[in-house]
């Protein structure tokens, strides 16, 4: 009992003077406590403001590597980054490095073009002030700048490395060093690392996203084909919706891009007062917007990456926006998806329909044959599935079970563009796995 009572000021002290910052960050969902610990490390002191070819520079760059790679992400570039050199004014080479990670689009027509997702890795550094007399270091931290838009990267990384199968483009992320100096990630990554830049079919930038609270703003130098999907996403349901503007918030890597005339977009919430000072830390981050803008960005890239239609760079050219209402449209270029049961998610056909119906093959288990059957199929504008044919296959039995019940499908509301009914091609991935109970294989369903 003695013991008891001495050991109880102690817990009591603890629980006492809990720090309250801790206490609501409990609440916070995975998304933001993942954005705030990636925020913490990457505007930390250690890294001292992450100039270009600085030791902290470096650090962050093994830091995005190590992160993506715990995301399943390929990564394309060494540990700490793909190392480049570039002559400063007085004759010096600065040694700086771009992270590449690579997630792998599912349509063998498309899954060599590429989007390309980017943010700037470096900030200003750090600096030795005199004052009083005596020397006092200041660290530009950069937490908007841009350690909001290097941390929105990695989530979208996740996010689409976890819906790969949703992709129909191939999406590059790419961490760009030395974009304070004149952008020279970009440019070496453009005119030097990646051999197939005649394949990127658009750029998404993202730079200082972390001050949602003074707007989210889209830029795409008024180019026609962006800002149509932009403006074709404000007819769904969205946490927040950007503001489309014509004048450059703030100068970053789509520059680059739009120099080699690849369509680029740039998200940010703006310049902010704390910019490119000392006092740019996470005290001015709002976390729970970042959330939403994030769930904005993986959908505008879902859309991009599946579109049909040419990208233009030209805003005066005449875009080719694929077939005529007659032929078939590809889902996410209809203005009105098709709709299953109430839902234009193709989850919802595939939890209520699809799962339910769904009997696994017995010389499959007996095989212990699984996999994941890729189907594409055509909504009529009746509402009728037709068409349906396996465009990535597992096994006999498992691809004919598959196009089995998704051709059995009941009608759908038809898709529509420019208020006309079209036939609208849709693919889905319909799982079929195998789990060990009590010595024998029997199947599961993917759950949503």
């Amino acid at each position: 009992m003695l013991l008891m009572l001495a050991l109880l000021p102690a817990f009591s002290s603890s629980a006492q003077y809990r720090d309250g910052a801790a206490y609501r960050e409990l609440d916070d969902s995975e998304t933001v406590a993942s954005l705030k610990s990636q925020v913490r490390y990457l505007s930390s002191a250690m890294l001292e403001g992450r100039k270009a070819g600085s030791e902290g520079e470096k650090l962050a760059a093994a830091y995005v590597t190590q992160t993506l790679r715990s995301y399943g992400v390929d990564v394309l570039s060494p540990a700490d980054g793909e190392v480049f050199g570039l002559k400063t004014e007085n004759g010096d080479t600065l040694t700086s490095r771009n992270v590449l990670g690579f997630v792998q689009g599912y349509d063998k027509n498309l899954r060599d073009r590429y989007i390309v997702v980017g943010a700037r890795l470096d900030n200003l550094g750090s600096m030795t002030m005199t004052v009083d007399g005596n020397p006092v270091e200041k660290i530009f931290y950069g937490a908007n700048g841009n350690a909001t838009g290097l941390s929105m990267m990695l989530e979208l990384a996740r996010m689409v490395q976890t819906n790969s199968i949703l992709f129909r483009r191939s999406v590059l992320f790419v961490a760009f060093g030395a974009s304070n100096e004149s952008f020279a990630g970009s440019w070496y990554f453009l005119e030097r690392s990646f051999s197939d830049v005649a394949n990127i079919d658009a750029m998404i930038n993202l730079d200082m996203l972390g001050t949602g609270y003074n707007g989210f703003y889209a830029y795409t130098s008024s180019n026609a084909d962006m800002n149509a999907l932009l403006k074709g996403l404000t007819a769904e349901l969205q946490p927040v919706l950007p503001e489309v503007v014509a004048t450059e918030p703030y100068p970053s890597d789509h520059r680059i891009f739009y120099s080699k005339e690849i369509p680029s977009v740039m998200f940010t919430t703006g310049r902010y007062p704390e910019h490119n000072t000392e006092k740019d830390t996470q005290a001015i981050i709002d976390y729970e917007m970042m959330e939403r803008e994030l769930e904005y960005i993986y959908n505008f890239s879902l859309a991009l990456s599946n579109t049909q239609a040419s990208l233009s760079f030209r805003p005066d050219e005449v875009p080719d926006r694929g077939p005529s209402f007659d032929d078939v449209v590809s889902f996410y270029d209809c203005d009105q998806k098709p709709v299953f049961l109430n839902s234009q998610d193709p989850r919802q056909f595939l939890q209520k329909w699809v799962y339910q119906y769904l009997k696994y093959p017995a010389e499959a288990i007996r095989d212990g044959v699984q996999g994941k059957v890729m189907v594409e199929f055509i909504v009529e504008k009746d509402g009728k599935v037709t068409g349906a044919r396996v465009v990535k296959g597992v096994s006999e039995e498992l691809d004919a079970e598959a196009l089995r019940v998704v051709s059995a499908s009941p009608k759908w509301k038809p898709g529509r563009m420019n208020g006309n009914k079209v036939r609208t091609s849709l693919t889905i991935p319909v799982e079929f796995r195998l789990e060990k109970k009590g010595g024998k294989s029997s199947f599961g369903i993917k759950k949503y």
